[in-house]
């Protein structure tokens, strides 16, 4: 029965975004989506976690920026300064709390004594974290972005250079 009900709920909310569509930001849905299916595509081919865990930590940082705008959209006297870290810490860390309580984490290997997943987390986390203040600022100070797909590029570039850093590591010095 509570299946049946979430399948309704489900196609409710479907139903609505397919007869009136929403305006796409800078972090949107397909991106997201796309980036969820190849993180499980790693898994399946074999990428190593740490590097699956910075992915993972993109797709949650657009996640919680998606919530946030949501939530000042709704909620006018919310201030974003104090919402955003308390959103972004929030998401990773109920996400890791979840895969530690779903025997997620293969704990076979660490890195700095995290578990793999769990260090590719945090350092994706926190490195997509401070590009998209870096970017915001920049986007402040000139009034506007400085070439087309910024946000996009900068960030995807942040998560592509620290990815081949951590390839480099696990190789040739862990």
């Amino acid at each position: 029965m509570k299946l049946k009900f979430f399948l309704f709920l489900l196609s409710l909310i479907a139903t609505r975004y397919m007869l009136f569509p929403v305006p796409v930001s800078a972090h949107c849905p397909l991106c997201v989506a796309g980036a969820a299916a190849g993180v499980t595509l790693t898994r399946w081919v074999g990428v190593d976690d740490s590097i699956t865990g910075i992915w993972i930590a993109a797709l949650l940082g657009a996640t919680a920026f998606w919530l946030e705008m949501f939530l000042v959209r709704k909620l006018k006297s919310v201030k974003k300064e104090i919402l955003r870290p308390i959103l972004y810490v929030f998401v990773i860390g109920t996400t890791l709390w979840s895969f530690y309580k779903f025997n997620l984490i293969i704990r076979m290997s660490q890195i700095f004594g995290l578990d793999k997943l769990t260090f590719g987390i945090v350092s994706g986390g926190i490195l997509f974290y401070l590009v998209d203040a870096v970017d915001d600022a920049l986007i402040k100070k000139n009034g506007k972005v400085l070439f087309p797909y910024q946000r996009i590029i900068v960030s995807l570039g942040s998560m592509i250079v620290l990815s081949l850093a951590i390839y480099i590591l696990i190789n040739y010095y862990i």
